[in-house]
């Protein structure tokens, strides 16, 4: 039957028919297109961190470290913030409180800067309650890595997901020494900046993931039997 629908444009090489759990799909380059900004958020975020780590433990806190600072802080958000609007989750809410988090971390941050004249980072340090609102960033971060972790089997990953809420936290209760939170950040900065990279040589549709999925989450009535109808196909593999 020929397509006489000027609206609806057949598939290509660049955008071949997929078949996921839950029915067909294509690979759009809109899709290719968000899953590079979304690497390129992390990349930023990841190098923004490294640097910033790499003044600390190298220089130390100087005034002109300090400064240097604040600007670094802001492009790590910015670039999470990039990641947070471009990253494909099959769970809506989950993105949707992941987002939640960056918002109320990046926002609160701003905030600080037009609140106090000390460098914004030496103000957070010093201040660990300021973390219950600007520490929100890290748990966005640690949302991230923690799918990651579960969807690709990533050893930085695994290791990044309790060192980032373990750092914070111990700061906070303030039962971490300063050595060991200098050798947790050297570690965090690491691993993020090892993550960030490796993301770059990754197979573009792994982050894209089933895009049926995402059709019968929205959607679960538009393919009512078609979960069944595998379930039924997997019961049937496995009887002897």
């Amino acid at each position: 039957m020929t397509n006489t629908d000027p609206t609806l444009k057949p598939p290509t090489l660049e955008t071949p028919i997929l078949f996921g759990q839950f029915g067909e799909y294509t690979i759009t380059p809109r899709d290719r297109l968000e899953v590079k900004i979304y690497r390129a958020g992390l990349l930023v975020c990841a190098l923004s961190f490294a640097i910033g780590t790499g003044l600390v433990l190298g220089v130390g806190t100087t005034p002109e470290v300090l400064d240097w600072l604040t600007p670094l802080w802001i492009v790590f958000g910015a670039g999470l913030g990039v990641s947070l609007l471009t990253i494909h989750i099959y769970l809506r809410p989950l993105h949707r409180l992941l987002q939640l988090f960056w918002l109320i971390g990046f926002l609160a941050s701003l905030d600080l800067l037009t609140q106090t004249q000390t460098p914004l980072v030496a103000e957070i340090y010093t201040h660990p309650d300021r973390l219950w609102s600007i520490g929100c960033l890290f748990a966005a971060l640690t949302g991230i890595t923690f799918k990651e972790a579960f969807c690709f089997d990533r050893a930085e990953t695994k290791f990044l997901t309790p060192i980032m809420p373990i750092t914070i936290v111990g700061h906070m209760a303030g039962i971490l020494p300063v050595a060991s939170e200098k050798v947790l950040l050297g570690i965090w900065a690491v691993l993020l900046l090892l993550f960030a990279s490796r993301k770059l040589t990754q197979n573009i549709p792994d982050d894209i993931g089933d895009k049926s999925v995402f059709a019968h989450l929205k959607d679960p009535e538009a393919h009512p039997d078609r979960f069944a109808l595998a379930q039924d196909d997997t019961s049937e593999a496995e009887t002897p």
